[in-house]
């Protein structure tokens, strides 16, 4: 049997693979598809100097991670049908071109155009409390990159993220990106663990982002909802519809509602975004008990600016540190190894019945809760 292990980076060891490639032909056959590849390049040119893509083809899903933007997902496809959006951010940026504090501290906002990217890890929210927009783990490259090829149809991509400086945290995350041959799923696991001497803070959010196919005008959110508060007074405003959603619109101004979700018993609670026809649906997966949080993010904005919604699982909700602290929301890691692993599936769903499948499940889980949509703003979801 030929390697089905790589160190794709280590830059202690001095190590980086460019351009890689292996594949069915170079390398083993895996159950479950006749075509498989992972391969890694580093862009060259502009805003994209230096940053390293690893795309992972599983036959039928294929995604494309930045292991330069903190394991960041940035597209993929399944099925033929586009996962992530047409961010005004249209090439991976370096973090060398992200300056946090542009514009009073959002300048985080220059290189986001993932699918998916972090939030995290020692704060998550606006601008304050000392802290930049979304914190500074989706700016930070991996330094170890790990790649995992099992006979049986499963690839792993492992990368270690280090967020540390003096007088501050010492936190690392180890993600993990595993699919199987032919799946249409995607698996994450993450574990934040504490380096440093003394207790450290963890916020984590996941900004899952989607744009067409699958949002478009008639588009739902489908979760099996315990309670909905409207983040601010903009939010109230569409609170009767906030699980539906527009055509684009150049006028609208994004609103954010904040979920607390039921799950199954002894099951992962799930979030679908569904097509207007119901022909088709995107869905996330995680245990609430690793993540209790959920935000949802409409931004049905003009396409040229960026129309997408995200659906955004956290250990806690995008407020400013010191109110989630106040909320009991803030994990403390234990000094010397404490650690936080959340685990989160995203799937995609191409066919009527697969989505109607997901909804059975959803409704399932909905009907162990009473469903309650707050008409006021309350203040254990969000800050005054």
């Amino acid at each position: 049997m030929q390697t089905t292990d790589w160190t794709l980076l280590d830059v202690e060891k001095g190590i980086h693979l460019d351009p890689f490639r292996c594949s069915e032909e170079t390398s083993v056959a895996l159950a479950g598809t006749d075509h498989w590849s992972v391969s890694m390049r580093r862009l060259r040119g502009g805003v994209s100097e230096g940053v390293d893509v690893v795309e992972i083809d599983n036959g039928r899903l294929k995604v494309s991670v930045l292991p330069t933007r903190g394991m960041g997902l940035w597209k993929g496809t399944c099925d033929g049908l586009d996962l992530g959006w047409k961010s005004p951010v249209t090439l991976p940026v370096h973090p060398t071109y992200v300056n946090a504090l542009d514009r009073d501290g959002i300048g985080w906002l220059a290189g986001f155009n993932e699918w998916l990217c972090r939030c995290g890890l020692d704060s998550n929210g606006p601008p304050t409390d000392s802290a930049t927009l979304h914190g500074r783990i989706a700016n930070l490259p991996a330094h170890t990159l790990r790649l995992h090829v099992d006979p049986t149809g499963e690839i792993e991509l492992t990368g270690i993220v280090d967020e540390s400086q003096m007088f501050g945290p010492r936190l690392q995350l180890t993600s993990t990106v595993k699919t199987r041959a032919g799946s249409n799923r995607l698996t994450i696991i993450d574990t934040v663990t504490n380096l440093g001497g003394k207790p450290a803070d963890l916020e984590l959010l996941y900004h899952i982002n989607q744009g067409p196919p699958f949002l478009e005008a008639g588009a739902k959110l489908v979760a099996p909802i315990r309670e909905v508060s409207a983040r601010n007074a903009r939010a109230l405003e569409g609170l009767d519809t906030f699980d539906e959603y527009t055509a684009p619109d150049s006028a609208y101004s994004e609103q954010v509602y904040l979920f607390d979700l039921a799950q199954e018993s002894g099951k992962k609670t799930i979030a679908m975004l569904r097509s207007a026809d119901g022909s088709k649906g995107f869905s996330v997966h995680y245990d609430s008990s690793q993540m209790p949080c959920f935000t949802q993010w409409k931004n049905t904005q003009a396409i040229e600016d960026g129309y997408v919604t995200g659906l955004e699982p956290g250990t806690n909700f995008p407020n400013p540190k010191s109110y989630e602290r106040q909320q009991g929301r803030v994990i403390s890691l234990a000094p010397r190894g404490g650690s936080h692993t959340i685990e989160l599936e995203l799937a995609v769903h191409s066919s009527a019945a697969a989505v109607q499948e997901v909804e059975r499940e959803i409704a399932a889980a909905q009907a162990t809760v009473t469903r309650t949509v707050h008409r006021s703003l309350l203040p254990k979801f969000a800050a005054p």
